[in-house]
C-alpha cells in the first residue's frame, strides 16, 4: 500500500471539532461505520489521534501506543521511552541498535538523532503500524535507519547469519492484546542474549498485566544469570536492562559523571535514572 495515499483523515468522534482521526481507509469508504467500529472497540487496525499539540497511535482508544509532540516530533514524550534510553549510561557509542517493535518511531528518531552514528534497525510485525511512518515523521531509510517488516522473534533467531551483532537490542513488542506472543518465553530471551555482541544490553519494556511482567523479568534473569538492573515507571510500565557480560559490575560514580553529561547533551534526566537503576542493584542484596 501507499503510505502517504492509504491514510485518510477524518474529524474525530472523540474530543474537540478540531482534533481529526487518521485511518488506514480508502477515501470512498463508508466513514460512519468505521468511525463506529472505532468508538465500540471492534477496529482491528491501528489509528491515530491529532490534536494539534500531539499525535498518539492508538491500537485502541484505550491503549496508546505511541505519543509524538508536533512541536517536537524527535522528543521523547512518554516517561516509559525516555527510561528507556538508560542504557547508554553503560553503552555510549553503540555502534549497533536493533530495535523489536516500531510503534511511532519515538525510539527511532531520538536514537538517529542522538545515539552518535549508531546503524539502526527495527522489526515490526505489524504493516499497518509502518504504514504510519510518515505521519510520525520517522526518517526515510538510508545508511544508518532500516525497518523491516516481520517478526522479532525470528529476525533474531537468525543472528548467526548476521555480519555484526547489535550492541543493543531495544524491545518493545506490543500489540492489542499485550506483550507479543512470540516474546514470551525463556528461549525468546535466549536468542536475545546470544545475539547480542560480547558487551551488549537489552531493554526492555514490560507493561500490562502485573503477574505477566513478574513472569518476564524472572525469565529474563534466569537467562542473564541475575545481570540485570531495573525501573518502575509510575505509568505502570517496568523497564529493564540486563546485560550480556559476565563481568558486570557498575561503577555508580563514573555512571553519574556520565549521567550528568548525557542530560546536557540530550535533555532526559539520566542523573534520576542513574539513581534509580542503582537503588534497584542495591534492593536485591537488602
Amino acid at each position: 500500500m501507499s503510505r502517504a495515499s492509504s491514510v485518510l483523515v477524518l474529524p474525530s468522534p472523540f474530543f474537540s471539532d478540531s482534533d481529526t482521526i487518521r485511518l488506514l481507509e480508502p477515501a470512498d469508504c463508508d466513514t460512519q461505520w468505521v468511525l463506529r467500529q472505532v468508538v465500540s472497540g471492534a477496529y482491528d487496525k491501528p489509528f491515530v489521534i491529532d490534536d494539534g499539540t500531539t499525535r498518539t497511535l492508538h491500537f485502541s482508544l484505550s491503549l496508546i501506543q505511541s505519543t509524538m509532540s508536533l512541536k517536537d516530533p524527535f522528543a521523547l514524550e512518554l516517561d516509559y521511552t525516555q527510561a528507556m534510553m538508560s542504557f547508554l549510561l553503560f553503552l555510549p557509542r553503540p555502534r549497533q541498535m536493533l530495535m523489536l517493535g516500531l510503534g511511532g518511531g519515538s525510539l527511532a528518531k531520538f536514537c538517529y538523532r542522538h545515539v552518535g552514528s549508531a546503524k539502526i534497525a527495527v522489526v515490526e510485525i505489524d504493516p499497518y503500524v509502518i504504514a504510519f511512518r510518515d505521519q510520525f515523521e520517522l526518517p526515510p531509510d538510508d545508511g544508518r535507519l532500516q525497518v523491516i517488516e516481520g517478526d522479532g522473534a525470528d529476525h533474531v533467531l537468525r543472528s548467526a547469519d548476521w555480519e555484526e551483532r547489535p550492541d543493543v537490542i531495544m524491545m518493545d513488542a506490543f500489540d492489542r492484546h499485550g506483550l507479543s506472543g512470540s516474546v514470551s518465553s525463556t528461549q525468546f530471551y535466549q536468542s536475545v542474549h546470544d545475539a547480542l555482541a560480547g558487551r551488549g544490553v537489552m531493554v526492555a519494556n514490560l507493561a500490562g498485566d502485573k503477574a505477566d511482567r513478574e513472569d518476564h523479568l524472572a525469565m529474563i534473569a534466569e537467562v542473564f544469570d541475575d545481570r540485570l538492573l531495573t525501573m518502575a515507571i509510575p505509568d505502570g510500565n517496568d523497564i529493564v536492562l540486563a546485560f550480556r557480560a559476565p563481568g558486570f559490575a557498575p561503577r555508580w560514580r563514573d555512571i553519574a559523571n556520565q549521567a550528568k553529561a548525557l542530560r546536557a547533551r540530550t535533555g532526559l534526566d539520566f542523573p534520576k535514572f542513574a539513581e534509580r537503576l542503582e537503588r534497584s542493584r542495591r534492593l536485591r542484596y537488602v
